[in-house]
């Protein structure tokens, strides 16, 4: 799914289980043919998806070369072990690989396989004006567009004012910090149409005294988003847009309670890692974390030795963590279990210091977050579900 999650990672970069052939972390070379039989040899097709070398879902970066006879080709180097989502395009979301009813193809997933070869068909294609987006924004939601610093590109933000909100100038309001800011509230701007919806969520609870009342900011992704969401120079600088661009300018134009104790940071994915780590980094500005299926340890990426070093004293944090159980999902596990693990011996209790929940029918999508939003806000700002 385009910008969500998704090590070089998503949505992201899965360790599989079952392919002890290959030598972990060993560069290979995977051949993907797409076959696609209505479409003419002159056409160009697109492939992307959630790495690097794929795009990270710029549906227009990546061609691949028609080799005659409706075929067209390309070849990956990547990381193994890996596995990874990706769609064909002809070069944007409005016309993508369909079905014979004309509905976009689910994202193909990538796993290992004995020649590295891969062979998808794309029947169909969509055509612009066909996607269909139901759903609207809840509540009132302002902008800040363009916000830049630290060498980063350029992002919008979408702030979500609560319902109480203009009712009175005095009452100040805790502020939820969420990454993949264009998937939480509007279908128009979410990947492929689902979105959190966590404007209605946060606008029910709160008109019937579930939760108190916050401000929601989300903060755009970019192409360069699985730089700055998992653990590197880059996310460094990420951080500090964050820290000292993003949550001062939340704070001088809105009524904010800007203390760490009411300030939170959420996301899913590589978001959920980096929500992760902008509390541990920084707990004197965040308190709480929501951290959906993250990838605390995969492939490349790995936050729990990070963790497991620390020699300080126990930080007063919180953290939400909870992951599906189906495809991408389950490679997730081991590492969250292991970051389970690092927190248990610092002295983190569960149900008290952090919250944990499988769900093993849950798949690695928007949908799927947004079910589990509502448990996951409450912990944040009420303490329980």
């Amino acid at each position: 799914m385009k910008n969500s999650l998704s090590v070089i990672f998503l949505l992201g970069t899965m360790l599989i289980p079952g392919f002890n052939h290959l030598v972990y972390g060993q560069s290979i070379n995977i051949e993907f043919r797409a076959y696609s039989p209505g479409l003419p040899d002159d056409s160009t097709i697109y492939i992307t998806g959630s790495l690097p070398q794929l795009g990270n879902w710029d549906p227009s970066r990546v061609p691949m070369k028609n080799t005659g006879n409706h075929v067209w080709s390309l070849m990956l180097e990547v990381k193994n072990p890996i596995s990874f989502e990706y769609k064909y395009t002809l070069g944007d979301w409005s016309k993508e690989g369909a079905d014979a009813l004309g509905n976009p193809l689910s994202n193909f997933v990538y796993q290992s396989t004995p020649d590295n070869m891969v062979n998808d068909t794309i029947p169909y294609w969509t055509k612009p004006g066909t996607r269909k987006i139901t759903g609207q924004i809840t509540g009132k939601v302002t902008y800040h567009r363009q916000v830049t610093g630290f060498g980063l590109e350029p992002r919008d933000l979408i702030v979500w004012l609560p319902p109480t909100y203009n009712e009175s100038s005095l009452q100040r309001f805790p502020v939820l910090y969420m990454h993949d800011g264009q998937n939480i509230f509007d279908p128009s701007t979410s990947s492929f149409g689902p979105d959190w919806q966590i404007d209605e969520t946060c606008d029910s609870m709160i008109r019937n005294k579930l939760m108190e009342p916050i401000i929601v900011v989300g903060i755009y992704n970019t192409g360069e988003r699985m730089h700055e969401y998992t653990p590197n120079d880059t996310s460094a600088r990420y951080m500090q847009l964050v820290t000292e661009t993003i949550k001062p300018l939340i704070d001088k134009e809105y009524r904010t309670l800007s203390d760490r104790e009411h300030t939170f940071v959420g996301g899913s994915s590589a978001g959920g890692i980096i929500s992760f780590v902008l509390c541990w980094e920084y707990p004197q500005v965040f308190s709480k974390a929501i951290c959906m299926s993250p990838a605390f340890k995969i492939g490349n990426i790995d936050y729990v030795k990070t963790v497991d070093a620390f020699t300080g004293a126990k930080k007063p944090l919180f953290f939400y963590i909870d992951n599906g159980g189906i495809d991408l999902e389950a490679a997730l596990q081991p590492g969250i279990d292991d970051m389970l693990h690092a927190l248990n011996l610092k002295g983190y209790q569960k149900d008290i210091d952090y919250y944990w929940q499988a769900f093993p029918e849950a798949s690695h999508n928007e949908a799927a977050w947004a079910k589990r939003f509502p448990a996951a806000i409450q912990w944040i700002v009420n303490g329980k579900n």
